[in-house]
């Protein structure tokens, strides 16, 4: 009781930010009481005082061992990630062959490409037109609504189809959904990252021109009144095309060549040709791409350490592992050990 006072406390300052004074009450008030029946049990251990505090004791030790694993396996997974330039290498296809369909690879990772993706391009003969690597995060508010659900960010260039998908979801929102309504809100997000992705792209191409163009006028204008010869004019043309191909070109777009004029993203093909294919993914199915992890210390580890990892920690993940309410025909799990 006095641990959790103690961490509302901390809530209250730090992520709910409520007025000082109240904060400080909330532990005054319900810490006093806590004390009192604390002091009353110190006094009284060989009557019998000695449960409730061997309770306590017991709860803390698994909270703490839960959290301590948990950070170092999320530190093991950040240290093994795969470099940028490894999948750049390999091309669009990844190095094997891309089937129709939408893969979920779920990890803590929210940036990077998580080793275990690397498992299933080796153990798998080929992977999924889509990729979609799946973070769960839970954010200190209530509720999250479904607009501000699904945050996608693109990984590598378009022709890889490979996205980075942050769901969030409130301390009071409710996981188990049906499969299906949070596939097809998925998509949805997507969908709508895409166009937005598109127009902005779009947008900032016409600002370009736009300004280009501002320029060649002024520089025409002050040659006509100085009298300058044609050939001292620097080529604005050459220019246009440079500054446009850099933007075209850079990780946010990832397209070779895109239309010179701003065009709407319902206008843009390349982005009616992405959404057909990811409808045409979405049809041939979902398949959930989990890792079927173990933790272990190593060797190198005090003995406290391993005790504390390969066993009691161990014991925790097989009893508390998440399940998914999805067919088992759409899972595919693959062997991960993360030496901590």
């Amino acid at each position: 009781m006095l641990v959790s006072t103690t961490l509302v406390t901390l809530v209250m300052l730090l992520i709910w930010q409520t007025n000082l004074f109240l904060a400080l009450c909330f532990p005054v008030i319900f810490g006093t009481i806590e004390l009192i029946y604390l002091s009353a049990v110190l006094t009284k251990i060989l009557e019998g005082g000695w449960l409730p505090l061997a309770f306590a004791s017991f709860f803390l030790c698994i909270m703490y061992t839960w959290n301590y694993g948990s950070v170092l396996k999320y530190k093991s997974e950040m240290r093994e990630k795969i470099s940028m330039d490894f999948i750049l290498e390999l091309g669009s296809s990844l190095g094997t062959v891309r089937v129709p369909g939408i893969g979920l690879v779920y990890n803590e990772l929210v940036q990077g490409i998580p080793s275990l993706f690397g498992q299933f391009l080796v153990n798998l003969p080929a992977i999924h037109s889509t990729i979609v690597f799946v973070s769960i995060k839970y954010v200190p508010v209530p509720k999250v609504s479904q607009e501000e659900r699904f945050l996608f960010r693109r990984v590598c260039q378009k022709d890889f189809h490979m996205f980075r998908c942050i769901a969030r979801y409130g301390y009071k929102d409710v996981r188990k959904e049906d499969p299906r309504i949070f596939e097809q809100r998925l998509v949805d997000s997507l969908e709508k990252f895409l166009r937005q992705e598109a127009q902005e792209l779009a947008l900032e191409i016409s600002s370009v021109e736009l300004s280009l163009d501002n320029m060649s006028a002024s520089s025409s204008d002050r040659i006509v009144q100085h009298g300058t010869s044609e050939l001292q004019v620097p080529l604005l043309s050459d220019q246009k095309l440079d500054v446009a191909s850099s933007i075209i070109s850079s990780p946010s777009g990832g397209l070779s060549t895109l239309p010179s004029n701003a065009m709407t993203s319902d206008e843009d093909p390349s982005l009616e040709y992405e959404l057909s294919a990811l409808r045409e993914a979405m049809e041939s199915g979902f398949t959930y791409l989990l890792a079927h992890s173990d933790v272990r210390a190593t060797k190198e580890s005090v003995f406290l350490k391993k005790f504390v990892i390969n066993y009691f920690y161990a014991f925790l993940r097989r009893n508390c592992r998440a399940s998914f309410s999805v067919p088992h025909m759409n899972i595919i799990e693959v062997g991960m050990t993360y030496m901590v």
